[in-house]
């Protein structure tokens, strides 16, 4: 990455977090020069880049300021309870017939990168030769894992390509992960709240939750090593990045606490790291797998939400769980499709990936100011909304909701978004709603944003 874009990543990250207040003036062109042993050049490339993204505003004979997002609408506050051993006793979630932009939390793929795959796909057929005769080898083609391997080291992140499994995406590689560190009847500790899909996958396979109470910079740590030193639990399930749904990114003295405690409790942490690369900007911000200096973090990916949830791609570093995690992996399935690997690899090594994701970022920044605008200007000021700085949704309490009645006029309404009661296994988020951004704000996201607005002003 040029030098003068991870300055302005680290930048916009300082006015994401609240370090840098609207209305803040910079320094001056030739201390930042100073400051980061910069050229003048570099420094007013990186002015230029906030600038042009609307992070910062230039006053003549003034200097640089913050630019002011004047906003009316209220921080989320992340509900502090005592977190105890629960089960999920309610219905698995059967997703309605309707859809809608605001479901499912996903991002659209353009017709040029849809292009760009179809003639990955193309050379990925020529090149299998002999191997279009026999099953894919379980742990993943040796091209797909050396390209990925490359990839993160890229970004900051070594890996050793020896070390991955291929998998059939994110949830694939977390439930073998499950399999290979837990039993019936153990519990693994979660945020709180926590993707609907990793709270019934824990259900389906009879594992008990503890939940651990959302932070602003992560979560509830000395919770977590409560009952980590009472061997209360056997294992935890973390997205660390951008999570789903709060937005949250916990901070590096998080993740560097996190790889520690299960170090010091030689417990398993499965890092689910599916946003990791869905910045909100440039930054890559490093797992805490990256911490993790005895392998007891497994640590979980794939390209559903940067590309497409269809292709049914992941991977895992399963650390020093790598023998049983391959047996489990290998025991429920036959490899991941050939071809598949081979394109993705392809699109991968070849630099369109990069290309894309750095387009799909900006796009995504966009997306959510669009989103937050609407929201700002159309709900009550009472409601709170969450401000990610990455991943594609945002979470909404709303005050004194009539969770019951608002429920049953969604459906009414055929209105896809996600209720706050899914992302839970205790009555603790009714009055909060979960929507997708990583679409762009068209007619027919705001007709469904004016439905939600609407409900939301009936039933509050």
């Amino acid at each position: 990455m040029a030098r003068y874009k991870d300055l302005a990543d680290k930048f916009i990250t300082d006015i994401q977090t609240g370090k840098l207040k609207q209305g803040a003036k910079l320094p001056s062109l030739r201390l930042l020069a100073k400051q980061h042993s910069v050229s003048v050049s570099t420094a007013v490339s990186c002015y230029q880049e906030l600038e042009s993204l609307g992070w910062i505003t230039a006053r003549p004979q003034a200097g640089f300021y913050v630019s002011h997002r004047h906003s009316s609408q209220r921080s989320v506050e992340w509900l502090q309870f005592e977190s105890k051993v629960s089960q999920v006793t309610r219905p698995i979630y059967q997703a309605p017939s309707y859809t809608g932009p605001l479901g499912v939390s996903t991002a659209q793929l353009n017709s040029e990168a849809r292009s760009e795959l179809e003639n990955c796909f193309r050379r990925a057929l020529k090149r299998m030769g002999e191997s279009a005769t026999r099953y894919p080898a379980y742990q993943g083609e040796p091209f797909l894992r050396n390209t990925l391997s490359e990839h993160f080291t890229d970004l900051g992140f070594p890996i050793a390509a020896e070390e991955m499994v291929i998998t059939h995406g994110c949830i694939s590689a977390i439930k073998s992960a499950l399999e290979s560190c837990t039993k019936t009847g153990d519990a693994v500790a979660i945020s709180s709240p926590c993707f609907n899909g990793l709270v019934e996958l824990l259900a389906q396979m009879s594992l008990n939750i503890v939940e651990i109470p959302s932070l602003d910079d992560g979560i509830d740590l000395d919770q977590l090593e409560h009952h980590l030193s009472n061997g209360n639990i056997q294992a935890g399930l973390f997205c660390t990045s951008h999570m789903n749904p709060q937005g949250i990114t916990m901070s590096v003295q998080q993740k560097q606490r996190l790889a520690h405690l299960a170090s010091q409790y030689q417990t398993p942490i499965i890092e689910d790291d599916v946003y990791i690369e869905l910045s909100h900007s440039n930054h890559f911000p490093l797992p805490a797998k990256y911490y993790d200096r005895d392998g007891y973090v497994i640590w979980c990916g794939s390209i559903s939400k940067t590309i497409s949830a269809g292709y049914r791609l992941g991977w895992c570093l399963p650390g020093r769980y790598f023998q049983p995690y391959l047996v489990r992996f290998a025991s429920g399935s036959f490899g991941v499709a050939t071809p598949i690997q081979l394109a993705i690899a392809d699109y991968i090594s070849s630099g369109l990936y990069a290309k894309y994701m750095r387009k799909k970022r900006f796009e995504l920044l966009e997306y959510k100011r669009d989103y937050s605008a609407y929201l700002e200007e159309y709900l009550p000021s009472s409601v709170r909304v969450s401000a990610p700085l990455g991943g594609l949704v945002l979470w909404l309490q709303i005050p004194e909701l009539d969770s019951d009645a608002f429920a049953t006029a969604v459906a009414e309404q055929q209105l896809d978004i996600r209720l706050g009661e899914l992302f839970s296994s205790l009555p603790l988020y009714q009055d909060c709603v979960r929507i997708n951004i990583g679409h762009p704000l068209d007619d027919e996201s705001k007709r469904d944003l004016s439905k939600l607005v609407n409900l939301i002003k009936i039933y509050s």
